[in-house]
């Protein structure tokens, strides 16, 4: 039977936000866990409860899945800071999750190419997450999302506001393959893996309808904008360079770890399972960018 109640760690998030609001449309109880519940605006809907919990804490963790028929770990975080780390939030505070589902339907959302071995730290530290699920929650789906975009998302409106400058600099040669994926079609995702009892234990690469190189998605938000621009290349050495002096401030604007990002490809494998096996026809980034853009 599908999950009636479903608690969703990071459910005020970019993507957070869209899965509570597909399972309140697929008629399912949504509770909302959140460090900060006062600050989001899911409470407002009907069958949602907003519920304080920080996923570092176990106790907390145990209470917001109480009478729970099914779990969501949408937690992120990019950027360390402000009391945040990435080994306490993706590896400990995935551990509790898994933990506390005691064999319940878990949906684990990961990213595309985590592995240990990675020299990002944020990588290492997701693709620790996805052990330690495992290690605690054998029949756990994970999911492993590529770039995520949509309607007043960070990708599509960094690029919007990069494309103003009259030089724009690209990440090398701007080369990096991506692979979009729609917020929303990831938040269905979610769903049909959480209802489908063949998806257990399954990890699941999700891309979107379309592969390009970072210049060519620039290249199509421009021409949405109707702006010529040159894109002028920078090496990755002068891009480490800039986040290390960058790494002196308060918020820095460019990390390492971002740097690092746009180095590797961010595609799906061809042979991981992925929507098809979900049943669901993913959107292509040149199809909605206007819609997007706004």
């Amino acid at each position: 039977m599908p999950a009636s109640t479903v608690t969703v760690f990071g459910g005020t998030g970019f993507l957070g936000r869209r899965i509570v609001a597909t399972l309140l449309e697929a008629g399912r109880e949504v509770r909302v866990a959140t460090r900060h519940p006062e600050t989001g605006d899911a409470a407002r809907a009907s069958r949602v409860e907003s519920i304080a919990a920080d996923v570092r804490d176990p106790e907390a963790v145990a209470r917001a899945v109480q009478s729970a028929d099914a779990i969501v770990n949408a937690v992120s975080l990019y950027v360390e800071g402000q009391g945040l780390d990435f080994e306490s939030v993706h590896v400990d505070g995935a551990r509790n999750i898994a933990q506390a589902a005691e064999g319940r339907p878990l949906v684990h959302v990961s990213g595309i190419g985590a592995h240990e071995s990675s020299p990002s730290a944020y990588v290492r530290a997701r693709a620790r997450g996805e052990r330690a699920v495992r290690d605690e929650c054998s029949n756990a789906i994970i999911l492993r999302p590529s770039v995520l975009f949509g309607s007043h998302d960070a990708f599509l409106r960094t690029l919007d506001a990069i494309s103003r400058l009259p030089l724009i600099p690209l990440f090398g040669r701007g080369d990096t393959k991506l692979q979009p994926v729609h917020v929303d079609d990831v938040a269905m995702a979610v769903l049909h893996a959480m209802d489908d009892p063949a998806a257990a234990g399954q990890i699941f690469e999700l891309g979107g309808a379309g592969t390009y190189r970072y210049r060519e998605i620039l290249a199509l938000v421009l021409a949405a904008r109707g702006r010529n621009r040159w894109l002028v290349p920078v090496p990755f050495v002068l891009w480490h360079l800039l986040a290390a002096i960058a790494a002196c401030l308060p918020s820095p604007p460019l990390t390492r770890d971002q740097v690092l990002l746009m180095r590797d490809d961010n595609v799906a494998g061809p042979d991981a399972m992925g929507f098809e096996a979900l049943g669901i026809a993913p959107r292509n980034v040149s199809a909605v960018l206007t819609e997007c853009l706004g």
